[in-house]
C-alpha cells in the first residue's frame, strides 16, 4: 500500500524489493542486472556530463587551430561555456523535475544534449563565437540530465548501504567520463577530424535518451493545486534574476582575461550580474514557492556547499592547466596526455567504492574534510613538477590523488542534501549540489585566467602563468580544508549534545 506526498501529489510506495524503495509508479525490482541497468543509465548522467568538459580541453589547440586562435582567455571559453550554463541551468532543471516528472527531464535533456553536441560539430563551418554559443547551449543538456538523475536515484533508495554505493558509483563516474571524453576526442582530433567527436557523442546521447524511457520507470503526474499558477510554482521571477545573475558574473570573469579588465563592460556586467543575484535573493526570500528555499537550508547545506565551491573550484583549475602543461610546456600530443590520465579511472573508482563504504562507519564531514585535502595536495603536486621530470614522479601522484577529492567530496555533499531533504526537495538537492560544482568549475577558471593573464609576461613564459593559476587552485583548496574542519568541528560538537539517533543529519 502507498501513501500520498502531501506536498507534491505523488503516490509513494512504501514497500521494497531488492532493498530498492518504490517511490515513483514502480521502482526497478526483480533482478540484480535490471537494478544494475537502471543505476548505469542514471549514472550515464555524471559520464556523459564530464565527458563534454573533456571533448574540447584535450584537442584545445586542434579546435584553436581550425578557428585561427590561439589566445588562452578565447581558449578557455571552449571549457568554461559548457560549464557555465551547466551550473547556470541545474537549479531550474531540479526544480522543473520535481513539478514535471524527473524522467521526462532526463529523457529531454539528453535529446537536447545530442542536438548541440551535433551543431557543435558542425560549427567547424562557421566560426569560433558559434562554436562557443554551441559549447553553451550543449551545457543545458547536462544541466537539464543531471538532478533528474540524481532525484530519481535519490527518491528511489532509503538513507542506507545500498543509496551510498550507489551514489557513491554515481561519483565515481565523473573521472571516467572525463578519461573517456579525453581518449577518443584525442583519438579522432590526431587521426581524423575533431568534429567527429562531437557527432559521435551525439548519437551517443540519442541512444541514452532511448534507455532511458525504456529502463526509468513511469511516473504519475504531481497533483497540482490549481489556486497557484504554474509561473509561482516554477518560480519565474527568482528564476529569471537567478540565472541572469549567474551568467553575467561568470561572464565577466571569464571574458576579463580575453579583453582586458580595463575594458569598461567587463566590470560593469560584474557589477549588475551581482545587483541580480541580490534581487534573487530578496525575491526568493518572499516567494511562495521559491526556487531555492533559504529558510530551508540548515546549517549543515551552507557548510557542505561552501566546501564544494572551492574544492571544485581548485579541481577545474587542476584539470585544465595540467593539459596545457603536458601539451605545450612538455610538447605531448593530446593522445598520449589522455594515456597518462588514464590512472584517473582507477584511482575514481577506488575512492568511489571506498567512499561507500566509509560513509556507513563515519560522518559525512569526516569524508569531507579527507577530500579537500586532497584536492589541495593534487594541486601543490602538479604546480611544484619540473618540466623535464619524469611523468612517474609528481605528475602521476597528483593525478592519483586528484580522483579523490572528487569522488569522496561529491557522493559526501549530495548524499547530506539527499538525506536531510524530504523526498518532494530531492531534485533540489541534487541540483544545488551540481549546481555549486559545475558554476565554480567554470568560475575557478576565470580567476585562475585573470591571474595567468597578468603572471605569464604577457604570454612569453606561459609556464609562469600555468603555476600562478595552481597556486590560486592552492589557496581554493586550502580554503576547503579550513570550511571542512570547521564543519567537522560544529558536527562532532553537536553529535556530544544531541541524542544518537540524530547522527544521520550530520
Amino acid at each position: 500500500m502507498g501513501k500520498e506526498n502531501k506536498e507534491t501529489g505523488d503516490e509513494v510506495d512504501e514497500m521494497s524489493l531488492d532493498g530498492v524503495e518504490k517511490v515513483d509508479a514502480e521502482a526497478p525490482e526483480g533482478s540484480l542486472i535490471r537494478e544494475a541497468t537502471f543505476v548505469g543509465v542514471l549514472c550515464s548522467a555524471q559520464l556523459m556530463t564530464q565527458a563534454g568538459l573533456a571533448q574540447s580541453i584535450a584537442p584545445l589547440h586542434y579546435i584553436g587551430e581550425s578557428f585561427g586562435i590561439s589566445n588562452p582567455g578565447q581558449l578557455s571559453w571552449f571549457a568554461s561555456g559548457y560549464s557555465l550554463t551547466v551550473g547556470t541551468f541545474i537549479l531550474i532543471a531540479g526544480r522543473l523535475g520535481d513539478l514535471f516528472g524527473h524522467r521526462r527531464f532526463f529523457v529531454f535533456g539528453f535529446l537536447w544534449y545530442a542536438l548541440w553536441s551535433l551543431l557543435a560539430g558542425f560549427s567547424v563551418y562557421s566560426n569560433q563565437v558559434f562554436f562557443d554559443c554551441c559549447r553553451a547551449f550543449q551545457g543545458i543538456g547536462p544541466a537539464l540530465v543531471l538532478p533528474n538523475a540524481i532525484a530519481i536515484l535519490g527518491r528511489t533508495y532509503k538513507p542506507g548501504k545500498r543509496k551510498n554505493m550507489a551514489f557513491s558509483m554515481f561519483g565515481a563516474c565523473a573521472p571516467n567520463g572525463f578519461t573517456l571524453g579525453a581518449v577518443f576526442s584525442s583519438i579522432l582530433a590526431q587521426m581524423a577530424w575533431w568534429p567527429w567527436a562531437f557527432w559521435i557523442f551525439s548519437i551517443v546521447c540519442f541512444f541514452l535518451a532511448v534507455a532511458g524511457l525504456w529502463v526509468i520507470p513511469h511516473a504519475d503526474m504531481p497533483n497540482l493545486d490549481a489556486s497557484h499558477s504554474i509561473w509561482q510554482r516554477v518560480d519565474l521571477a527568482g528564476s529569471l534574476s537567478g540565472m541572469t545573475g549567474l551568467i553575467l558574473f561568470n561572464f565577466a570573469w571569464n571574458q576579463g582575461p580575453v579583453v582586458g579588465w580595463e575594458t569598461p563592460y567587463t566590470y560593469a556586467l560584474l557589477i549588475v550580474g551581482v545587483a541580480f543575484l541580490c534581487l534573487f535573493v530578496f525575491i526568493e526570500l518572499r516567494a511562495k514557492f521559491p526556487l531555492l528555499p533559504f529558510k530551508a537550508l540548515s546549517t549543515d547545506a551552507a557548510f557542505v556547499l561552501a566546501c564544494i565551491s572551492a574544492g571544485w573550484s581548485s579541481f577545474g583549475i587542476w584539470i585544465y592547466y595540467i593539459w596545457q602543461f603536458m601539451e605545450d610546456s612538455r610538447g605531448q600530443t593530446p593522445l598520449l596526455s589522455s594515456a597518462q590520465l588514464t590512472p584517473t579511472c582507477v584511482s575514481g573508482f577506488c575512492a568511489a567504492m571506498t567512499t561507500g563504504i566509509v560513509l556507513n562507519y563515519c560522518r559525512p564531514s569526516t569524508v569531507m574534510l579527507c577530500a579537500m585535502i586532497a584536492f589541495t595536495l593534487g594541486n601543490i603536486l602538479i604546480s611544484s613538477a619540473p618540466v623535464h621530470q619524469t611523468y612517474w614522479a609528481q605528475t602521476f601522484v597528483s593525478i592519483i590523488v586528484m580522483p579523490w577529492g572528487m569522488d569522496m567530496s561529491f557522493p559526501a555533499a549530495t548524499l547530506i542534501l539527499s538525506n536531510t531533504m524530504p523526498q518532494e526537495h530531492q531534485g533540489l538537492a541534487a541540483s544545488l549540489v551540481n549546481t555549486v560544482v559545475n558554476y565554480s568549475i567554470s568560475i575557478g577558471l576565470g580567476f585562475a585566467g585573470t591571474i595567468e593573464s597578468q603572471v605569464n609576461d604577457g604570454g612569453s613564459n606561459p609556464l609562469k602563468g600555468y603555476r600562478g593559476s595552481w597556486y590560486m587552485g592552492i589557496g581554493l583548496g586550502g580554503l576547503g580544508i579550513v570550511i571542512a574542519a570547521s564543519y567537522g568541528l560544529s558536527t562532532y560538537v553537536r553529535f556530544k549534545r544531541e541524542p544518537p539517533e540524530n547522527e544521520h543529519l550530520e
